[in-house]
């Protein structure tokens, strides 16, 4: 089972009842930032609103309730001290077959902006998830015939999960809020992971519970197969001879003041989201008295996790986790001493529960400092360590776990890590290793053994972030640097250099890039209207680290719903509805949404204010090694000053780390 369902399970989120009348609410504390996430208190007078509005009915479910941002001009004209900017919620419904979105003011006690959809689909709840839809699979007789002709005789000891379908090629339950039912046997193993009931589906209506279909590709009997890697399992556990200790004896020399956060010449504002996780905004340098804008936003936008197997169990499974999967939020409970270290500090979050209320989750990001042993800058006997700050937060996404760091440094530099580590998707083969034999063939045509019985299936990972940079304010433009070759004359001792060739990309259609090794180039927003000491615009540069093109067909349902992933990087105008990668309805969605959709305006992306869509990822062929637990892999974007400065800005830092 997902852990986040099993934390869910534990807090009591599951409850399912409508919202009622609840009591008002206490009067709220001062909110510090006009960018602070709505608090406990703010959560329940949105809910009071909606109720006293008449608008909530029995079947109301809601899938979002969160601060509605403020308009940019007015975040960025204000100052600490200054008139509280109106504070508002956006609010996402599920109300019977539609999607409701609306918008709360909690000043004036208002509904706006209230619009029943019935071209999208709302995103994912948790009693679809595990209530009546899969209660309705298993209580079938077919679904329970073809379990026993598995020797399986009771689900009691049986995961079974809806999950809205991948593929969006099932056209002929197009209209229906279809879901395709899997379960896993669970009975005398720790590792959930490792056992499953292969082959064997079920697609349901969740509007109606009806079960639509049960599909059976072919009976594999269930392994015995164990990978318990819990302690009592492991037996001797392999120790070092001598502890590190990491301490801060004076403390840290970071401040978290509500939400805002100041590090060295660093301030910034942090906050948890249900559905992207951290969001980091208002990323400012200080320096002489000077503020300088460097980023206004950036947070992980989308996920995608498309598995390699035609067979019907898996052809479908084609996730964008973030956008299906927010229920019960991203981020999941960090555990001090493993997750963060012993001296780092923690910010909670509030999800929404199917029935709207609010939930608390504790130690949903981290924050704290770290010194590598690396250097930040030497020559010859001189030079300076390294130290770095970093905001971590970690998805535990069913069987993978993800954790997502913004590590900045004091030479003006900050970068976005991504670890992949968990336990990877299995499935269950008749053949016991690569040198069994089944019909005549090896079955690990889409995968590879890592147990006994037990292949991991091949698959990608897809992170992609949005990122509003703004370098010295929110009009920039995008530079490429484009390094070509140049003949030398015939004359010459040398044959050839290499020169940079600048272009100012003009408008979206332009702003499509990929990293390629055939055409080089350096990626950089630059502010045309400044100029530093030497009379370069000051820009930061965009560097992508692993890069994973797909090897999708363009024809492809799951590529076209994933659209994001065609490039390595999207320009686009900013736009405030414009948020996420495959668009805000991931659930179901029809190809072309999200990103293509954006960059079909052909916006004009010089001298404008702009936005950064970097994807990275990879394809995973899985290795022995990933199993039972993978080892930790991350992949990061750095994206670092390049003429923003006048000199190199750690040279003045303290020896000490």
């Amino acid at each position: 089972m997902n852990h986040r369902v099993l934390l869910l399970l534990a807090t009591g989120i599951l409850g399912l009842a409508t919202t009622a009348a609840a009591q008002p609410a206490t009067p709220q504390p001062e909110v510090r930032h006009p960018l602070d996430p709505l608090g406990w208190n703010e959560h329940w007078r949105v809910l009071e609103v909606l109720e006293a509005s008449g608008r909530l009915t029995p079947k109301t479910r809601f899938t979002r309730i969160a601060l509605s941002p403020p308009e940019k001009t007015k975040v960025l004209a204000w100052k600490p001290g200054a008139k509280a900017l109106p504070r508002q919620a956006e609010v996402r419904l599920k109300e019977g077959p539609n999607a409701v979105e609306a918008l709360v003011d909690l000043d004036k006690g208002t509904v706006t902006n209230w619009k029943v959809r019935s071209d999208v689909q709302p995103a994912w709840l948790i009693e679809e998830f595990l209530g009546a839809p899969v209660q309705a699979v298993i209580n079938h007789p077919d679904f329970k015939a073809k379990l026993k002709a598995r020797g399986i005789e009771s689900t009691r000891f049986l995961n079974c999960r809806a999950m809205p379908i991948g593929n969006h090629a099932e056209l002929r339950y197009a209209g229906k809020r279809i879901a395709i039912v899997r379960c896993d046997p669970v009975n005398g193993v720790r590792n959930l992971f490792v056992r499953r009931v292969e082959g064997l589906i079920a697609i349901v209506d969740v509007n109606t519970n009806e079960v639509l279909e049960i599909s059976d590709d072919e009976v594999v009997p269930t392994t015995t197969t164990k990978a318990d890697y819990d302690r009592a399992n492991l037996g001797k556990l392999r120790g070092f001879p001598t502890p590190i200790a990491l301490s801060q004896p004076d403390g840290p020399s970071f401040i978290i003041d509500g939400h805002t956060v100041t590090w060295g010449n660093w301030s910034f504002h942090l906050r948890s989201d249900q559905r992207v996780g951290t969001q980091i905004s208002r990323l400012v340098w200080n320096e002489a008295g000077k503020s300088r804008d460097v980023m206004y936003e950036g947070y992980l936008s989308e996920i995608f996790v498309p598995y390699m197997d035609p067979r019907r169990d898996w052809y479908t499974r084609t996730l964008l986790d973030a956008g299906e999967y927010s229920m019960g939020g991203l981020s999941g409970p960090l555990t001090p001493g493993i997750d963060c270290p012993e001296t780092a500090a923690y910010m909670s979050g509030l999800i929404t529960q199917d029935n709207g209320r609010p939930a608390e989750k504790d130690n949903v990001i981290c924050v704290f400092e770290r010194t590598t042993g690396d250097m930040s800058w030497r020559h010859a006997d001189d030079g300076r360590p390294k130290r770095e700050l970093v905001v971590r937060m970690v998805a535990d996404l069913g069987n993978y776990d993800y954790v997502f760091d913004w590590v900045l440094e004091s030479d003006g530099q900050f970068r976005v890590v991504t670890g992949a580590t968990g336990i990877v998707a299995v499935q269950t083969s008749k053949g016991e290793d690569a040198t069994s034999l089944v019909n005549g063939k090896r079955d690990d045509a889409y995968g590879r053994f890592v147990d006994k019985g037990v292949i991991g299936v091949n698959h990608d990972h897809y992170f992609n972030f949005r990122l509003d940079l703004d370098v010295d304010g929110p009009v920039n433009s995008f530079l490429k640097d484009e390094l070509k070759t140049v003949r030398l004359p015939d004359d010459h001792p040398r044959r050839s250099i290499w020169v940079s060739e600048e272009t100012t990309l003009g408008r979206e259609n332009d702003g499509k890039l990929s990293v390629g090794h055939g055409n080089p180039a350096l990626w950089r927003v630059i502010n045309p209207a400044r100029r530093n000491h030497v009379g370069y615009a000051p820009s930061y540069q965009l560097m992508l680290g692993h890069t994973a093109h797909t090897l999708f067909s363009k024809d492809d349902i799951p590529r076209q719903r994933a659209g994001f992933i065609d490039n390595d990087l999207w320009i686009t105008a900013y736009d405030p509805n414009e948020r996420y990668a495959a668009g805000e309805y991931a659930v179901l969605s029809p190809p072309g949404e999200g990103l293509p959709k954006f960059a079909a305006a052909n916006r004009p992306i010089a001298n404008a204010d702009i936005v950064l869509w970097p994807t990275f990822g990879m394809q995973h062929k899985v290795r022995s090694e990933d199993w039972p637990v993978m080892p930790v892999l991350w992949h990061s974007i750095t994206v670092r000053p390049f003429d923003f400065f006048d000199r190199n800005p750690a040279i003045d830092i303290d020896v000490k780390p």
